[in-house]
């Protein structure tokens, strides 16, 4: 029986120094029914010609990565698709496994894969730290999908900048499906030019359209939501485990960095709620 196609949706922008690990990496999976969809927000460098490289689909659109994934989505002729940004790095069997969980199921419409953040800096070493304390929590997202299903509810919500990548999954578990499957491999997020002050700014954007997310998909599973985003469950989950203290000079670093996160998403989240009423 031929194998169903998955389709790995890229969005891109000014990519060219992470683009080519990562569809090396595609191009390296066990799995071999795949098609490579890069949808470009107009990069002005070499971008577009690294994705034609590989033989990618490149699209060109403007607009936040959620309008992006859904342009990806429609246009995507797979059974599957996956998601997943330019700086990620599959190994080899990530495909494979995704798939071989999802047609185990008929109840499965999404698959997490866990993520391991690298890089030699300082702050690429914390954002790896604490990414490995959220391993089978609600913080984690999955980012392969049934195609047709995916589809039916509309994909991504674009109106979210904020947590958006928790729209399309919240939506599918909205009717039922399940979407918190895993994946044996992981993605290896390379981090290695991490900008504390980037990032940050990157916070208190997001901080903007979070009233639109806890409006739209709070309601009844706002445990679920507070899971996400509260920052004391995620201190608890640092605090309540042995491992956080055994390098305190990471620990020390996770909670500076969740901290100055917090204050920048606070200063975006009332200025723009202020900013409003006027």
């Amino acid at each position: 029986m031929a194998k169903p196609l998955v389709s790995i949706i890229i969005p891109t922008y000014n990519s060219e120094n992470t683009l080519p690990m990562c569809l090396k990496s595609v191009e390296e999976q066990t799995y071999g029914s795949i098609e490579v969809i890069v949808v470009d927000n107009f990069s002005r460098d070499r971008t577009v010609e690294v994705a034609r490289s590989y033989n990618a689909l490149v699209i060109k659109a403007r607009g936040e990565r959620t309008k992006a994934k859904n342009l990806g989505l429609k246009r995507s002729r797979g059974s599957y698709v996956l998601f997943i940004d330019s700086d990620m790095e599959l190994m080899p069997r990530v495909v494979e496994e995704c798939v071989e969980v999802a047609e185990s199921n008929p109840e499965v419409a999404g698959v997490v894969i866990p993520e391991r953040t690298i890089g030699n800096s300082y702050w690429a070493r914390v954002r790896g730290f604490e990414r490995s304390f959220y391993v089978e929590t609600p913080i984690e997202t999955p980012r392969f999908f049934k195609r047709d299903l995916a589809l039916s509810v509309g994909g991504y919500d674009e109106d979210v900048v904020f947590y958006e990548e928790a729209t399309l999954p919240y939506k599918l578990e909205q009717l039922g499906y399940r979407v918190r499957a895993r994946a044996r491999s992981c993605i290896l997020h390379h981090e290695e030019g991490f900008s504390l002050t980037m990032w940050l700014r990157k916070k208190h954007y997001y901080g903007k359209s979070a009233r639109i997310y806890v409006r739209k998909y709070g309601g009844k599973r706002m445990d679920y939501l507070k899971a996400q985003v509260s920052p004391a469950y995620r201190l608890r989950l640092f605090f309540t485990n042995k491992k956080f203290w055994s390098a305190p000079h990471l620990a020390l670093g996770v909670i500076a960095l969740k901290t100055l996160e917090y204050f920048a998403f606070a200063l975006g989240y009332f200025l723009y709620s202020e900013s409003r009423r006027v």
